[in-house]
């Protein structure tokens, strides 16, 4: 299988490279990864089953378009595809360090830029991807509302309920989603995953964002996940609004932004996720 990985990062980089090096990194909660040298150049491989070739060009091609708008640090997709028994995709390696106060307010002011990026097709994207190792879908829709009921929450219900979730207040809760989704919305292009996990600062200090779940959505998603599970200082928040001011009325939306987030972890890991996701829609419905 290494073999064969080496073979293709010679192919698209035309220069050949044989790892001699391969130590275990994190991949997240479902993948292998892998820093792969060849003692000169290291590359950040991850790993999972040969069925799971479309989530690593999702994601590969997620991160080409956030690439595109130039605006904050993406790790470069290398190459993807399957090898033997597995499936992979190889990304320039990063050295992550500790960013201090200005590298968070820089990588506000970063996000908010690529959040300038649109798109004149609506709300949605050119392929499904995933959220996790759940399928996230990305059907094209003009409305930002009928996306969000149909393709985020009502879509997660409908997992939710195969797994035995019980939410009484669904229903009530989906028909009032046009009154709380009432703002103006422009499409922007939204990472999609934007938990602490996947943000951090280069051993320099330069802010990145990786293991996106791209889409083109309403922006606040992203801000809102930021606070879902903190690690975001309010240096952040700062730069962000300096370049690109929330609207009024955020505060009251995000929790119903972020109710997406913990019913996909009842998807995935079921526990008390369904009694914080009523919680939360109690909350949104006070």
């Amino acid at each position: 299988m290494w073999t064969q990985i080496d073979t293709y990062i010679s192919q698209v980089t035309g220069e050949k490279f044989q790892s001699q090096q391969r130590r275990s990194v994190g991949g997240g909660c479902i993948n292998q990864g892998y820093a792969v040298s060849n003692g000169e150049i290291t590359y950040f491989v991850k790993l999972n089953l040969a069925s799971q070739v479309a989530m690593f060009e999702a994601e590969a091609l997620g991160l080409k378009e956030m690439l595109a708008t130039a605006s904050i640090r993406i790790p470069k997709p290398i190459c993807w595809g399957v090898a033997e028994n597995s499936s992979y995709i190889v990304l320039e390696w990063l050295e992550l360090g500790n960013g201090n106060s200005n590298s968070w307010e820089e990588m506000g002011r970063k996000l908010a830029a690529m959040h300038q990026a649109s798109s004149s097709q609506g709300f949605g994207w050119k392929i499904n991807n995933t959220i996790g190792s759940t399928p996230q879908i990305n059907t094209w829709t003009p409305d930002w509302t009928e996306f969000y009921i149909k393709h985020r929450l009502g879509y997660q219900f409908q997992l939710a309920r195969r797994r035995g979730g019980s939410f009484p207040q669904q229903e009530k809760l989906l028909a009032t989603i046009p009154e709380l989704l009432a703002h103006q919305v422009q499409p922007s292009l939204v990472h999609g995953d934007l938990w602490g996990g996947n943000a951090g600062c280069t051993a320099s200090g330069e802010p990145v964002i990786f293991d996106p779940a791209t889409y083109f959505g309403d922006r606040e998603v992203d801000i809102a996940m930021t606070e879902l599970f903190g690690g975001f200082p309010a240096a952040f928040y700062k730069g962000y609004n300096e370049v690109f001011p929330l609207d009024a009325g955020y505060e009251q939306r995000k929790t119903l932004y972020n109710l997406y987030h913990i019913l996909n972890h009842f998807n995935l890991f079921g526990g008390g996720y369904a009694s914080q996701a009523n919680r939360m829609i109690d909350q949104i419905l006070r």
